[in-house]
């Protein structure tokens, strides 16, 4: 996997100024120092003549001309406010047509190097754009209440925070609609005042898992190859029957869902959950981002990296967050039927619009200004529903088993103490891991296992594959190679690890006979097809073909990460030795860079 993205690479060489406005002649003499000249709105206290030239900024429309094109009076006063908190920006996110993008394309620009990029084009024919928005372009409420408004959901108060994030009640999607059409209308005679005050924002709903008859949309090509959720399609998460209940695996049982929010909803700072990648996609609305780089992310912790900053804009306290102001952030306004592609582990906020919690907080500027400000966020501030994936493939797996290891160590250390007198110290630990991250080393061991059979199972199946060209196998081979590779360095880096300290006895020929997981190879088989633009159908497409492994020595079981390591290899040997020419060919060029078959 490619290294962190580089912060220090911004527009023009430098940090952006952030403006398009054009300045007085500088009445500085050649020859001496100029002090660096500030814009009016960059300055806390504002003269009466900067006003005057601000507001009429404004109110003109003028635009700022960046390398992505014109920004509106959105992007002017965003860049306001974020200026007026110390945000640095710097960079360029792309923004690019998902119809003149192929996957290639996508894997080797951004996913691979691990980059943001917002991508237009690829919603046209969904239905939730049709269904879920009305001719004005708001959130179709009546169509949630009438059709799901019994499915029970999570539902944040952005003004409230708990603990670490915001305070999260459940409600049904009915009751959730009530509260927003009441709210907007001004009906407030059935609410209590705590209600009237809170930004309510639904969050995670599982709605595809709830109501998978209803095809609210087809998943991208470009995201298609998502070992996450096609895992959680055929298994549960968590291999310890006794620590998990029935309610948690809902929250486990996939990661794909929908977001609502009203005018002024937002999501604090965070790193999206397992360190995955994500996609959202604006069904309505508008949303504004702000990323920040994975090599900056300790720069958002307090001084001890336990806490980071919860709130942006919030006055953060140069105490505790010391390196706060050093950061410079990656900032976009995601339009309505844009996708944006978040990488693993940049850290973002994201606002539905940002504007109206900016002005929460107090600046000290002139009253007439900020009543400008005020007027201006209220016909700026749209409601918002999104579709949002989190997902991981062979490019980021090492982000995953990174986090777990991490926490698992921070875990243990919570209770070292307690170690002398604990009959079971590692599985306590391991439970506590998989409660606080969402998965923990046994639940990612079985989960790498199933993977690497699935991929040596197509790779095997290759040997059938005689009207492929040779280009076509390539990038088969190439792909299962890949995939292969990232698992044994993550099995290479567990069998070092402390907490595998007992045996997870994977069966694999039990699983050549379970259907879930002969169904899970098809499904995996059928998205390297779409994803290599391979059409034939010759390519391992029947699923009795899948227990048909006379090249492959199977062990009697998988109990260790060094067990793994060893089939992996074995098994990849044994099909070098026995594949056609053609495919022996592909083998022989990919050993080069391939760590399979050295281990």
């Amino acid at each position: 996997m490619n290294s962190d993205a580089d912060p220090s690479r911004v527009e023009s060489g430098g940090t952006r100024s952030g403006t398009g406005l054009t300045l007085e002649p500088d009445p500085t003499p050649k020859g001496k120092r100029r002090r660096q000249q500030k814009l009016p709105f960059e300055q806390k206290e504002l003269s009466p003549g900067g006003i005057r030239t601000l507001a009429k900024f404004l109110l003109s429309g003028q635009r700022f001309q960046e390398k992505r094109g014109p920004l509106s009076i959105i992007g002017l006063s965003c860049w306001f406010l974020i200026m007026e908190m110390g945000i640095k920006i710097g960079g360029h996110i792309d923004r690019v047509s998902g119809k003149e993008l192929s996957y290639r394309e996508f894997v080797e620009r951004y996913m691979k190097k691990n980059e943001p990029v917002v991508i237009t084009g690829l919603m046209d024919d969904w239905r939730a754009c049709r269904d879920w928005v009305t001719e004005e372009g708001k959130p179709n409420l009546p169509f949630f209440s009438a059709h799901y408004g019994k499915s029970r959901v999570q539902v944040a108060d952005c003004n409230t925070k708990e603990f670490t994030d915001q305070k999260r009640v459940e409600m049904s999607v009915s009751e959730f609609v009530h509260q927003w059409l009441n709210c907007e209308e001004g009906g407030h005679t059935d609410i209590s005042l705590s209600e009237r005050n809170a930004v309510l924002y639904l969050k995670d709903w599982h709605f595809m898992k709830e109501y998978p008859e209803y095809t609210a949309y087809m998943t991208p090509l470009l995201f298609r190859d998502d070992w996450l959720n096609l895992y959680l399609d055929y298994y549960r998460m968590h291999k310890d029957p006794d620590t998990f209940k029935e309610t948690n695996e809902v929250c486990c049982s996939d990661y794909r869902f929908v977001y609502m929010g009203a005018k002024g909803s937002w999501t604090p700072l965070h790193a999206d959950v397992f360190r995955s990648y994500s996609w959202s996609a604006n069904v309505c609305g508008k949303k504004q981002w702000l990323f920040l780089p994975p090599s900056q992310h300790h720069l958002v912790f307090d001084r001890n990296m336990k806490n980071s900053v919860y709130d942006i804009f919030n006055n953060v306290d140069n105490e505790s967050f010391p390196g706060f102001k050093k950061a410079v952030w990656l900032e976009c306004t995601q339009e309505q039927n844009e996708i944006i592609f978040v990488p693993s582990g940049w850290y973002h906020q994201v606002h539905n619009l940002v504007l109206m919690n900016f002005l929460l907080f107090s600046f000290s500027l002139l009253q007439v200004f900020t009543l400008i400000f005020i007027l201006v966020s209220m016909i700026l501030q749209e409601d918002t529903i999104s579709i949002n994936h989190n997902w991981f493939n062979a490019y980021n797996l090492s982000w995953i088993w990174d986090l777990l290891h991490r926490d698992y160590n921070e875990a243990k250390e919570y209770i070292e103490d307690i170690r002398d007198i604990c009959d079971d110290f590692e599985g306590l630990c391991q439970r506590n891991l998989a409660a606080n991250t969402g998965m923990n080393f046994y639940d990612f061991f079985s989960f790498i296992t199933c993977f690497a059979f699935a991929n040596l199972i197509l790779l095997h199946h290759l040997h059938d594959a005689e009207d492929l060209t040779c280009t076509q196998l390539s990038l088969v081979v190439s792909q299962l190679t890949l995939n292969l590779n990232s698992i044994l360095k993550i099995a290479l880096s567990m069998e070092s690890s402390e907490g595998l300290s007992y045996n997870s006895d994977i069966v694999l020929e039990a699983m050549l006979i379970d259907p879930k997981f002969l169904d899970m190879c098809s499904a995996l088989d059928k998205t390297y097809k779409i994803t290599n633009g391979l059409e034939t159908e010759s390519y391992g497409t029947c699923r009795d073909k899948w227990g048909e492994l006379d090249i492959i020595k199977l062990p009697s079981e998988v109990c260790t990460p060094r067990d793994l390591v060893n089939f992996i290899n074995s098994a990849a040997r044994n099909l070098e030795s026995s594949a056609s020419v053609q495919v022996k060919s592909i083998f022989t060029f990919l050993d080069s860079e391939s760590e399979v078959l050295k281990c």
